[in-house]
């Protein structure tokens, strides 16, 4: 495997040139990454020539819808499904909604669905919601010790009705990666169906999801590195079975089953802008190789990149009695997400001692008020939230450390 050349991805990024953030380490990733230049090229392209209703007769508007298919394609390829079974939508939190309300339609009373509290609420909420339609909602509860999610506790919930299991690919506090094949073969052996978050996952590599199993797998493209839409792959048959949530007219158009609004044409068009950055990482690290080959290596390499980052920063937080560390202390199965409690200060005024430094970072509880409720925490405070991805330079690893250790 390949070195990450760090100065060639910077390149792919205005951020890192803008004067405005010259000095300023960005450590909030994990709420929303910076865009390539692939993604604000696409976009403003597509504003500049294709600013109309797409698919009409006009050369203009037909390149457009072409464009915007085009994104579903090539996002399909890097994650290992059909151009079909990818959705784009405004949101996760909305994807999820929309996800949810299908499923209502199509189960009946008593039927059950388990979700957890380690999630993000967006893919815990709208499932618990559907109690009031007559649903049976079971909760797979974390370790109150180290929020982590043992598989043999699902085991022990599953039953002849339940029909769904709602869980995190990547905890959004604690980095852990759960181990998804392993929950899915444990979720499909039960005949239930796997909705996977991957929303804390996906900005450090795009997941082949046909691998992992999930029947569902959803993500935000504005923390990889792309517009502000959220990603859904559902597999088919679940998909046929499901059905067009949409216009009843439309029922032809399988991209818009799962997005009633409408989508966004510019950024669903611009959404081919990370996975054209993806090949551009991939051509300057790599040999040509097909996309499913494309997706595997530049995961890795941004892997590799991150764990090396990590851990100096890990070491620092789990030897440093001012704070406690939430989730694993080591890198073999974390992410490039670290969350603390500061037991001296305020995790809000820590980020604002923070960012007078140059450190932009983030506290709060990051909408997953059920895990720091159960790793008795006051949601109210949160934590202070420290997360990174591939572009990331060294040197800012340690210009936080040292702003760490100043503000604490």
């Amino acid at each position: 495997m390949p070195a990450l050349d760090l100065s060639f991805i910077r390149r792919q990024f205005p951020a890192f040139s803008e004067p405005s953030l010259q000095g300023q380490a960005f450590f909030d990733n994990a709420g929303g990454s910076y865009a390539c230049q692939a993604v604000i090229d696409h976009l403003a392209d597509f504003y500049r020539r294709h600013k109309m209703q797409p698919y009409g007769a006009h050369p203009a508007s037909r390149q457009g819808g072409e464009q915007m298919d085009r994104s579903l394609v090539e996002l399909a390829a890097y994650l290992g499904v059909s151009p079909e079974e990818v959705h784009l939508g405004p949101s996760t939190s909305q994807n999820t909604h929309v996800l949810a309300e299908a499923f209502a339609n199509r189960l009946e009373a008593g039927d059950e669905i388990i979700v957890t509290n380690q999630d993000h609420e967006a893919n815990s909420g709208v499932w618990r919601r559907l109690a009031k339609r007559g649903l049976v909602i079971r909760e797979w509860q974390v370790d109150v010790t180290t929020g982590s999610l043992d598989p043999q506790t699902l085991q022990k919930l599953l039953g002849p009705r339940t029909r769904v299991v709602a869980f995190t690919h990547c905890s959004n506090i604690l980095g852990e990666i759960n181990p998804v094949r392993e929950i899915c073969e444990i979720v499909h052996a039960a005949g239930a169906k796997a909705v996977v978050d991957g929303v804390s996952y996906a900005g450090h590599g795009f997941p082949d999801v046909n691998a992992l199993g999930a029947d569902i797998y959803l993500f935000s493209l504005y923390k990889t590195f792309g517009p502000h839409l959220g990603a859904m792959v559902i597999r088919r048959p679940l998909m046929d079975w499901l059905g067009n949530q949409a216009h009843y007219f439309n029922e032809a158009y399988r991209a818009k089953w799962f997005v009633p609004a409408g989508p966004d044409h510019a950024q669903v068009a611009a959404a081919s802008g990370v996975t054209a950055y993806f090949d551009q990482v991939h051509a300057h690290h790599f040999p040509t190789a097909d996309r499913h080959e494309r997706a595997a290596n530049v995961r890795r390499l941004f892997r590799d990149a991150e764990a090396a980052l990590l851990a100096p920063l890990l070491d620092f937080c789990t030897g440093d009695s001012r704070v406690r560390l939430l989730g694993p202390g080591d890198t073999r199965n974390k992410a490039a997400t670290v969350s603390l409690q500061t037991l001296k200060t305020h995790p809000r005024e820590i980020a604002t001692r923070l960012a007078q430094q140059g450190i932009i970072a983030g506290a709060g509880h990051f909408y997953a008020v059920r895990l720091l409720e159960a790793l008795g925490l006051d949601p109210d405070e949160g934590v202070l939230r420290l997360s990174f991805v591939h572009y990331t330079a060294p040197e800012e690893i340690q210009q936080l450390i040292r702003a760490l250790d100043a503000s604490l």
